[in-house]
């Protein structure tokens, strides 16, 4: 539950809004707001996206998914956990969740519980990315990703998924938190 302080900073107050550009991935909103003093800014910049969502998945015998995709922003390859975007036809977020890991990965069912919610930059994005723990996860299917997806199954034993985040074969910030989280409550 969200904690509120007495000398908390205002909202903004927004005076216009304009889309430049709505596309699927490329959602851009100028704004016009007004700080608390006074402060006009004329041109507030805000990338709109849907919610996304990340699976930390783990199965029976303590491998936790991931998977090795190339990233185009970083022209690089890297693992990630599984993950994506939600779909208007998703019922909710933990749906999302389901079928994103399915997609990418084959596996489904377990046991799933909210892990953590975070936000890629709350200056300039409005989404947030909520992640799942699903625990006990077996294989259900064929994976089967979109077609601009290229992505590598890999089943790493969760105590080396540490020295994997230290050697920096990680780099997406909204996998490695979550995965450190998960981490950290194992050791609790």
């Amino acid at each position: 539950m969200p904690r509120s302080f007495a000398n908390d900073p205002a909202p903004w107050k927004v005076l216009s809004s304009v889309y430049e550009s709505r596309k699927f991935w490329f959602t851009v909103r100028r704004d016009e707001v007004e700080l608390p003093s006074g402060t006009i800014i004329p041109e507030y910049w805000i990338n709109e996206y849907r919610p996304w969502v990340n699976v930390v998945a783990v199965t029976e015998n303590d491998d936790v998914l991931m998977v090795r995709q190339y990233r185009h922003g970083s022209g690089a390859v890297h693992f990630e956990i599984p993950a994506g975007t939600t779909d208007a036809e998703d019922a909710d977020i933990e749906t999302a969740g389901r079928r994103e890991l399915l997609e990418e990965t084959g596996y489904g069912g377990g046991r799933w519980s909210p892990l953590m919610t975070l936000s890629a930059n709350p200056a300039l994005q409005n989404n947030l990315t909520y992640t799942f723990l699903a625990e006990g996860v077996v294989p259900m299917a064929a994976a089967d990703p979109g077609a601009s997806e290229d992505l590598r199954l890999h089943l790493v034993p969760a105590r080396e998924v540490e020295a994997l985040i230290d050697a920096g074969e990680m780099i997406q910030s909204l996998h490695v938190a979550p995965l450190l989280k998960f981490l950290l409550k194992r050791r609790g």
